[in-house]
């Protein structure tokens, strides 16, 4: 299909989160978008899929101008869009969700419906069981399984914001085998990325949005030079990490958590008999592939869940089960990996955030809150305003919010998947605000499928492979191969 925008400009408050954008896009194009969180990648591609209006300018689709008001109207048109959080209902199955927004003549029954599923399984090699509950699906097959209900549906012009974000390498190969595959059927397909090497890898073309612009103005062939991508989207090249961000602490202190014999259980998953301790300061990494315990560990070390034998112990005080609202008064929190639906109040602005954070008095100080809120986002380069609601920022953005509603002082730091759809600048962010953290004594436990980032950032790891847990393995001794064999199950069994 092909794609005409002109001029297309939208405008919150007194942000142009878009301003003039004029691009086209040709059928059987992948086509990259790049930026950095917050240049307006993400409202550009709701535009098209119909879930915010333009200001002004023009849409058209094979040279006829559309008006895209809503999503169904998009959808009409072709259009469908691939969030980097899955639009699904996670109590459904795969088959129920697949089945969601369709025509009833389109399916006569159910068991048609499944042969449907099966068949774009099959054709795009990918592995999404019709009966299973998706909210027990990766990340990855849910994304997968929207893919399959958009191209049902007709879509011809297909939108994917940042889907690579927390999917393994084996999913992120299946993708872009499928994309390719889709391209070379006619369709167009937009790739919303901040990754360089990704969009180098998959895009023909590639376009790059700097504060809510073009730069430079149209797209790009690929290849082009990393450096002067990296210009494009931060206006000069970025400098070498800073000491800040791999910053160590001092020495390490008391223990934040112990985990006496513990073993945890959620369905079918289950971590084991584990012994371990976790001191002040020090930063333990979670590696493995998705649905590995990972999450488990980090909601059993928030206090979410109870332990069927042994202990949690934090502070000389058993913690398993005791309930996240327990954890925090004993200074541990925990910033999930999807933050608009476990971590903030989409309709809430940071104000309201921190009024709600506030302690308990007759009377809500509004006016301290509003100020507090200035005061974090001039400190975490939040772009917006106290008045802003959270899920009109972007995820860079969402992230940085999280970390600014954190109190001064912390005892422990969990995190599952901290960097998670962040361009560079937000993620060095991110770690520096965290290594300023550790070298306050606050103990950091993260999840992370980068391998990069977790060898860069812990001071040891834990690696999950299919529930099982290894001893807590020193980073000097891991480099990002080994680690890889052990996330794989290559000399796992050495490592426990």
């Amino acid at each position: 299909m092909d794609v005409a925008i002109e001029q297309l400009t939208r405008t919150f408050g007194g942000v142009r989160a878009n301003d003039g954008i004029t691009l086209q896009f040709a059928a059987g194009q992948i086509h990259g978008v790049l930026g950095e969180n917050g240049a307006g990648k993400s409202t550009l591609m709701k535009v098209l899929a119909g879930f915010i209006r333009r200001d002004s300018g023009e849409i058209r689709l094979a040279g006829a101008p559309v008006e895209l008001g809503t999503p169904a109207a998009a959808a009409r048109a072709g259009i469908g869009m691939v969030h980097q959080e899955p639009l699904d209902v996670p109590a459904f199955t795969a088959l129920e969700n697949f089945l969601c927004g369709s025509d009833p003549v389109v399916f006569g029954d159910w068991r048609a419906a499944r042969a449907r599923l099966i068949e774009w399984n099959a054709r795009l090699g990918f592995s999404v069981d019709p009966a299973e509950r998706t909210g027990r699906m990766t990340v990855g097959q849910r994304q997968q399984l929207e893919l399959m209900r958009l191209l049902t549906a007709g879509a011809r012009l297909l939108i994917l914001d940042e889907p690579t974000t927390g999917i393994s390498a084996a999913q992120v190969d299946a993708l872009f085998a499928a994309l390719r595959q889709l391209a070379a059927s006619g369709r167009t397909v937009l790739f919303v990325s901040h990754k360089l090497d990704e969009v180098a890898a998959l895009c023909d073309t590639v376009s790059v949005l700097r504060a809510g612009r073009l730069q430079p103005p149209g797209q790009l062939a690929m290849p082009q030079p990393q450096a002067a991508l990296l210009r494009a989207m931060f206006g000069e090249a970025l400098a070498q990490p800073d000491a800040v961000a791999t910053a160590q602490p001092a020495a390490a202190g008391a223990a934040v958590w112990h985990l006496d014999d513990a073993t945890v259980r959620d369905g079918v998953l289950a971590l084991e008999r584990m012994t371990l301790t976790i001191p002040a300061g020090m930063a333990v990494g979670l590696a493995g592939l998705e649905g590995s315990g990972q999450q488990l560990m980090l909601r059993l070390l928030a206090g979410a869940v109870r332990p069927v034998s042994g202990r949690v112990m934090s502070g000389g005080r058993d913690l398993g089960g005791a309930g996240m609202a327990q954890a925090r008064a004993r200074g541990i929190e925990y910033l999930p990996a999807d933050r608009l639906s476990a971590g903030l109040i989409g309709s809430f602005d940071l104000g309201e955030h921190l009024e709600l954070l506030a302690p308990r008095r007759w009377w809500r100080d509004r006016v301290a809150a509003r100020a507090a809120a200035g005061r974090a986002i001039a400190t975490f380069d939040i772009r917006g305003t106290p008045a802003t609601p959270l899920q009109a920022l972007s995820g860079g953005n969402q992230q940085r919010a999280m970390l600014a509603l954190m109190p001064d002082t912390l005892r422990g730091l969990l995190l599952d998947q901290p960097t998670r759809g962040l361009d560079v600048a937000s993620a060095r962010l991110v770690w520096q605000r965290i290594a300023e953290r550790r070298r306050g004594g606050t103990a950091v436990v993260f999840a992370s499928v980068d391998l990069d980032e977790l060898l860069e950032h812990a001071d040891a790891l834990l690696v999950f492979v299919g529930g099982r847990v290894s001893r807590l393995i020193p980073r000097a001794q891991l480099d990002a191969p080994r680690l890889a064999r052990l996330i794989g199950g290559i000399g796992f069994e050495e490592a426990r």
